[in-house]
């Protein structure tokens, strides 16, 4: 009998550009798959119940990510993911939040399958990024089953 234990892990990165594309600020973080995420996975791998997840939020709440969370603390901005690819035992997760949308000193940040409400993938919370009026920023989340 094969007994293994499946993980499941996120890592983050955000880049924060200012209008003439240079890098303002640029983070490379680890995150939490939580509850809901764990069950969308199961729920995807049995059928189609649920959506696939489509939308990223970003936000200024700054209480840590446990795995009952099934929203952000307090949601700024949540756009259409600009694209989602399966490589290998992999998801890859892209958002871009242009200028004007989203502009705060960011906090956290997760990944939705609605454009509001709906199942929340991942969250992640760190130190601060200000995002200004003008700045570009874009997240890429890759998602891992090992």
């Amino acid at each position: 009998m094969f007994n293994k234990k499946l993980n499941v892990t996120g890592k983050v990165d955000v880049v924060v550009y200012d209008t003439d594309g240079n890098i303002k600020d640029e983070r490379h973080i680890s995150n939490l798959v939580v509850d809901t995420g764990l069950d969308f996975i199961a729920s995807r791998m049995a059928g189609t119940a649920s959506s696939v997840m489509s939308h990223m939020a970003i936000g200024t709440g700054a209480t840590a990510p446990v795995a009952a969370n099934t929203g952000l603390g307090s949601e700024s901005a949540r756009v259409v993911l600009d694209s989602t690819t399966a490589t290998d035992n992999s998801v890859a997760y892209v958002a871009t939040f242009g200028a004007g949308v989203g502009t705060a000193s960011l906090t956290e940040a997760g990944i939705f399958n609605a454009s509001s409400a709906g199942d929340m993938l991942c969250r992640v919370t760190y130190s601060v990024i200000n995002k200004g009026a003008a700045d570009t920023m874009t997240i890429t989340w890759t998602i891992t089953i090992s």
